[in-house]
This record gives C-alpha cells, structure tokens and sequence, in this order.
C-alpha cells in the first residue's frame, strides 16, 4: 500500500499558496506572473520525481512517467478566482505531486505509472476549463484567437505571448496511453461537513444551462407618464425573478439549483422608466430530462411575463454544460479506500460545481473525490479544510490509485 508524507502533503500545498499569496488566501489569475511561476515550479517538481515534464501551449502542465505501461493522470487546476482560496484547484494538484512521489519511492508501486497534470483556466479568466478542453480537443484555434480576459478585455493571444507560450503546441489526449484520469477537490459547499462526513465519492457533475433574459419596453419621465400606459423593462425583470421562483420547485428536481446573478437596467436613473432589462440566469441540474424541463418552463415563464407587462422579450441561451457521471468502477475504488481509512464517514453525492473532470471524462474515465471546506465557503480568500482532512483525502486517492492501476478498479 502507498503511505503518503503528510508533512510533506501539507508543506507542499502551503508552498503552492505562496504563489499569489493574498492574506490567506491567493490571487493567481490564469497567465498572469504568479500563475506562470507557479507552473515552472511544478515541472521542477515533476523532473525531481522522475517524471518528464513539459508546459503546452495554453498552460496545462504534463508530469509524463517514463513508462511503456499506460498511467493513471492525477490533478486539477493552479489557477485561481481573483482574491480567492488556497485549496480550490490547487488541491488536486498537489494531490497528483505527492501520490505520484509516493508511488516512486514505494516499491511495490514504483511501476505502476502516475502523471499529474494541472490544467489551464478552469475557472475562466479568459475561456471556461480551457486546458482540459484543449486537451481533448474540445476547443479549436478560432476560439482561441477571439477570447478576451473577462475582466480587462486583454486577448487571450496577447497573454500567451506574454506568458512565453506562444508557438508552443497544444499537447492533446491519446487514450491509450491512460487507464484514467483522477480529480480531488475541496466540496465547496457544506454537504459534508454539515452530515459530519470526511470523503465525497463524486456520482455526477452537474450540467450548467445559463441564459441572458432582455425585455424592452419604452424609457420615459417617472413622473408625467402614467402608471397605466407604462412599459416598464425593470418591472418585467422583477416579475420574471419571482415568477421563476414560485414555478421551478415545482418542476425542479430534488438538486436543482437556479440563480439570478445579475439584473441591469438602462439607463439606469431613478426618474427615467427603464427602457431595457437585461438579467442573467442560470441553473444546474445532473439529469439532462431536468434540465429541459427548466429550459421549457424559462421560456414559457419569460414568454408570459411579456404579454402581462407588454414588453419585448429576448432569450438567448449562451451556455449548454452537459452533465456528466463518473465512471462507476473508480467510484467504487474510492469508495472502498474511503471504507478503509474513514469507516462510516464517507458518502456519495453529486459536485454542484463544474469541474475539468467533466471535460475529460467523455473521452476517459474518470472520478472525483471531494473533501469538506470548512463552512462551506469557497471562491474567497478564507476557504479552508482542516489538516486532517487534507491528509486523508490525499491517502484514500493514492489507495484507490494503486487499485485502478493494479486492475481492481478498472472498467
């Protein structure tokens, strides 16, 4: 059995968060210097385990075994949100360092093959899991030369340059050299630490459907137009808000989740009528007849709220995230670690949060182990997990690890 360092572990997630350290948490936007540096020094890390390591051309970092056998891929994302935590991402990245040293110095695992990776703009500073899309060829050049940082507009092509990538190939998947690819991440919700629960052996990943909803209707003087002949856009985006949330518990499933994330108005100015409203909307589900079923009922919703406030709708779908499942042998290789090291406290449940995993996964399986965060919060510079659970989640992945690789969790 592969025994990880612990001390090592928790040393080597605490360096990783020096990279970008904001008070305690960090801020390692994609390409940006301290996200770079902080990819240079994992295939410095990569090389000292034995492992050839290369940087692509969007990022993604490769530790490749020097093997003829096909490997386990390990990790996850090094970016971070803007001003965020420590854990998220950066986790299953170390987890892929230490279990990949782990095997190396381990003699009955030394050949048994571990390539950590850590992939490029999960979190969408410029395109959405953008290296793990590279990665399987989800993404084509197109895509990359129209996408802007979303924050400050720079092209994604000017920050590549900048980031000494450019002209670098973009590595892509070559299933048969893998058996699989792996993913720990902290939860991001309060799930487990709620049900006092230490591991989450991830069943699905949500699909992610998100729309922008515009009405139009005529911009006048709030005080010589009268309530009765008003077309008011900024009281059709009110309307819609609370029809969504009496319609969709009852069309929902048991984990349904839908969000209103912004609402803007123009122009804006407490005595003009807004002439225009636009909001942003978004739901997630794991079962695609659910998904459906909310997209019909939004549309039918916003088609409604038109004629009762005598507004033009428009509804544009501009995101469609498939939801996918895990691959079930390795949730059971998981889970049976899990049962090891954390008897009675570990439990299956879906990720409410998208994932690289889920980029991966239609084209090799793929699981993902969850550990708890502390309160539940996460994309904030005080997400936290306690040590203890660090260390086990880390254990209970290398463990299942080992039986993926030996067979006993293959498909």
């Amino acid at each position: 059995m592969p025994n990880i360092n612990a001390g090592r572990l928790l040393s080597e997630l605490r360096r990783f968060a020096q990279f970008g350290a904001y008070k305690t948490g960090v801020h390692r936007p994609t390409y940006s210097k301290e996200d770079m540096d902080s990819r240079r020094w994992l295939a410095q890390q990569y090389e000292a385990v034995g492992l050839q390591a290369h940087i692509d051309g969007v990022g993604n970092v490769f530790g490749t075994p020097r093997s003829d056998r096909r490997s386990l891929l390990i990790g996850s994302h090094a970016e971070s949100q803007n001003y965020a935590g420590w854990l998220d991402g950066a986790l299953g990245v170390i987890y892929g360092l230490e279990i990949a040293r782990t095997f190396a110095e381990t003699q009955d695992c030394a050949g048994l093959p571990i390539a950590p990776v850590a992939w490029a703009d999960e979190e969408g500073h410029y395109v959405s899991m953008l290296g793990s899309r590279s990665f399987v060829g989800d993404i084509d050049e197109a895509e990359i030369d129209c996408a802007v940082n979303v924050d400050d507009g720079l092209p994604l092509m000017d920050a590549l340059r900048a980031a000494g990538l450019a002209g670098v190939p973009r590595s892509l998947l070559e299933p048969e050299r893998h058996v699989g690819y792996l993913e720990a991440h902290i939860e991001q919700g309060d799930a487990l630490e709620a049900s006092r629960k230490r591991i989450g052996v991830v069943t699905s990943i949500v699909g992610i459907w998100q729309y922008s909803v515009i009405f139009r209707g005529i911009q006048n003087h709030a005080g010589t137009t009268r309530m009765a002949i008003r077309k008011d856009a900024g009281v059709a985006a009110a309307m819609l808000a609370m029809a969504i949330a009496k319609r969709f518990p009852e069309v929902a499933g048991p984990r349904s989740v839908w969000t209103t994330g912004r609402i803007t108005l123009e122009p804006g100015a407490p005595s003009i009528i807004p002439g225009k409203a636009e909001m942003l909307f978004q739901f997630r589900d794991s079962e695609m007849p659910v998904l459906e079923r909310l997209d019909a009922v939004l549309r039918e919703l916003v088609e409604d709220t038109a004629i009762k406030t005598d507004c033009r709708a428009e509804i544009e779908q501009t995101e469609t995230g498939k939801p996918c499942h895990m691959n079930p042998a390795f949730q059971n290789a998981i889970e049976n670690a899990a049962a090891r090291h954390a008897p009675d406290a570990y439990v299956r449940m879906p990720s409410g949060a998208g994932h690289d995993a889920q980029v991966v996964a239609p084209r090799l399986s793929s699981a993902m182990l969850f550990v708890p965060s502390i309160g539940g919060i996460s994309h904030h510079w005080t997400e936290n997990t306690d040590d203890a659970d660090l260390v086990l989640g880390c254990q209970v992945l290398a463990d299942a690890a080992e039986a993926i690789l030996r067979g006993e969790g293959s498909t």
